[in-house]
C-alpha cells in the first residue's frame, strides 16, 4: 500500500478539532479551507504539495465562506479571478450578512 506521509500544518490551524485525528483525505475540503484561512504560507505550500493544485482549486471555488483578504491570497495561489469563486458570489447576493 502506497500511503503519502501527513501534510505539516500548524495546529493552531485546527485549534477546535482533535488535530491528531483528522483524516486528511476523507476531509480535504475541510483541511484545504482551513489551511487557506487561517494558515501561514509554509503551510499553504505544505498543503499545495499534499493536495496538488487541481485539487486545491476545485474546494476554493466551491468554499461556502473564506475571508475577504484570504479570498484574494487564493485567488492568487490558483490563478482565478474573484468573481469565480462561491463565497464571492454569495457575498454579493447576501451583503448584509458580511458587514467586514
Amino acid at each position: 500500500m502506497d500511503t503519502k506521509p501527513k501534510p505539516i500544518f500548524d495546529k493552531r490551524i485546527f485549534w477546535d478539532v482533535a488535530f491528531d485525528l483528522i483524516d486528511y483525505d476523507e476531509k480535504s475540503a475541510f483541511v484545504i479551507t482551513r489551511v487557506f484561512e487561517r494558515g501561514d504560507v509554509e503551510d499553504i505550500r505544505n498543503c499545495r504539495r499534499y493536495y496538488g493544485d487541481d485539487r486545491i482549486r476545485e474546494v476554493l471555488l466551491n468554499a461556502k465562506f473564506l475571508p475577504e483578504t484570504r479570498m484574494y491570497l487564493a485567488a492568487a495561489v490558483i490563478d482565478r479571478e474573484i468573481t469565480e469563486f462561491r463565497c464571492y458570489k454569495l457575498r454579493q447576493s447576501n451583503p448584509e450578512l458580511f458587514p467586514y
